[in-house]
């Protein structure tokens, strides 16, 4: 029988409510609301005829009940929508072109305007639908971004809040929590490598290897892999500057974005290299930093820069190594030019980045920050749970593991346009996101070798989620 969307919505929870998402929070679940609730404004034209933004959707508990949870694909807004799975209904109707009545019309099933009207003020509060409120966000997220010559640290400094507030208590004040923070994320690293590195037959390179493979994924699910390759860098010559290739998780930009500034962490300053960054802005022009804001919450770069900054240390005059951060896209998706033919193409930018390091000299360390595959129901998978060891999960679990390996044989035999042609031929059926970095990190360096020293996935604890990555040398 079907049900009514007003059958749907029952259950004690209202259709949307909308929280401020701290990047503290362990799990993206509502807790207390921001704010009263805002209130439909017939007056307002882009809320009677709604457009909603590109919003990332997951599932979230709300006491016993399952719940929608509506977030920012592109991160510029904090905020959080909570709302019944039933709004998924609506959603696809917020085009800008539908009144609120011609929404209802459409989805029928029981829909009222009242319900309409609550879900596209909640959007709206939380920035969701494109407006006079987005707007806003917009110009100060830019502000914020060109008012500095570093970028603030984000996800590393809630990972090191986390690990004060354990030692602290809640009561702890913001100095004491800087302090304790960052000791405790340097012992943590510690023994995260000591742990890595207890049996493995090489715990050590002797030279300063062209690049390496390290993972982005949060560090509680993947230490194992950061600490493996990390941890083998303790004892190499400090080079004179780290590019770090990430992957443009949530901006806007359809080819390479180049980034012009610095990084903070909990443990310090990276300067920007801005030798580097002037070298590749005369060989590419503006064009390569135009979306440079796509780097204000990309957490791919940022969270290498507290391993540089711990392993490899200060020179002479008290500073860390300098960094260039770069963001690479899909090079399965248009033969690596950018995806629109406007932005930056893959090809152009090695090129110019091998011409740039050539000519500036000294040593450099390039990084791929690289996860692997995201598979299970949260990436929309039809699987229920990846968890457990029933047959089906077990039969997706190893799936997943062998087009791991066969792809990672591509890469360890340096092979990178066999691995744009294979992903793209096989439509990269398990969703690895940062093909892009690894080849450009493979083609940049040109190494003589590739070893893979370690592999990891993690999942939650509900198997909904699968996330795979890896540690590599590229000497």
């Amino acid at each position: 029988m079907d049900l009514s969307i007003a059958d749907l919505c029952r259950g004690g929870i209202p259709i949307s409510d909308s929280y401020t998402r701290r990047m503290s929070d362990p799990a993206d679940q509502p807790s207390q609301p921001a704010q009263p609730t805002p209130q439909f404004d017939a007056a307002l034209p882009h809320q009677t005829k709604p457009r909603l933004r590109p919003v990332r959707g997951f599932p979230a508990k709300a006491g016993e009940q399952t719940v929608l949870g509506l977030a920012d694909a592109r991160q510029i807004s904090d905020k959080v929508v909570f709302t019944m799975p039933a709004a998924q209904l609506i959603l696809p109707m917020l085009d800008g072109n539908k009144s609120i009545d011609e929404i209802v019309t459409a989805v029928g099933r029981g829909l009222t305007r009242p319900i309409v009207e609550q879900l596209v003020a909640q959007l709206d509060d939380a920035g969701l639908l494109f407006g006079p409120k987005f707007d806003e966000l917009v110009v100060k997220m830019k502000k914020d971004f060109d008012s500095t010559a570093n970028l603030p640290p984000a996800s590393t400094a809630a990972f090191a809040d986390s690990l004060a507030q354990q030692e602290l208590g809640e009561n702890a004040s913001e100095a004491q929590k800087g302090e304790v923070g960052a000791t405790k994320l340097r012992e943590m690293f510690d023994a995260w490598i000591a742990q890595a590195l207890q049996k493995v037959e090489n715990p050590s390179y002797n030279t300063l290897p062209k690049a390496i493979i390290a993972p982005h994924i949060d560090y509680p699910r993947g230490w194992l892999n950061y600490a493996a390759i990390w941890g083998r860098l303790r004892v190499v010559d400090r080079p004179d500057r780290v590019v770090i290739l990430g992957t443009n998780h949530f901006g806007e930009a359809t080819g390479i974005v180049g980034c012009d500034k610095g990084y903070s962490t909990p443990l310090g300053t990276c300067e920007a290299d801005q030798a580097l960054v002037s070298a590749m802005r005369q060989r590419l022009g503006d064009a390569l930093y135009e979306h440079r804001y796509d780097h204000e919450r990309e957490h791919s770069i940022e969270l290498q820069i507290p391993w540089i900054q711990h392993i490899l240390g200060k020179d002479d005059a008290g500073n860390f190594c300098k960094v260039y951060g770069v963001l690479i896209h899909d090079p399965t998706v248009n033969s690596g030019e950018s995806y629109d033919g406007k932005g930056i193409g893959l090809d152009a930018f090695i090129a110019a980045l091998r011409e740039s390091l050539a000519q500036l000299g000294g040593t450099t360390l390039i990084v791929s920050s690289a996860d692997l595959s995201h598979v299970g129901a949260a990436f929309g998978d039809q699987v229920q749970t990846l968890a457990g060891e029933e047959q089906t999960a077990t039969e997706f679990r190893n799936k997943v593991f062998q087009h791991d390996r066969d792809m990672l044989n591509l890469v360890r035999e340096a092979k990178p346009d066999e691995l744009i042609a294979s992903m793209a031929w096989q439509q990269n059926p398990t969703r690895w996101c940062s093909i892009g970095n690894l080849v450009a990190a493979i083609k940049i360096v040109e190494p003589s070798s590739i070893e893979i020293v370690n592999y990891a996935a993690a999942m939650d604890e509900q198997g909904l989620g699968m996330v795979s990555s890896a540690a590599g040398v590229m000497m």
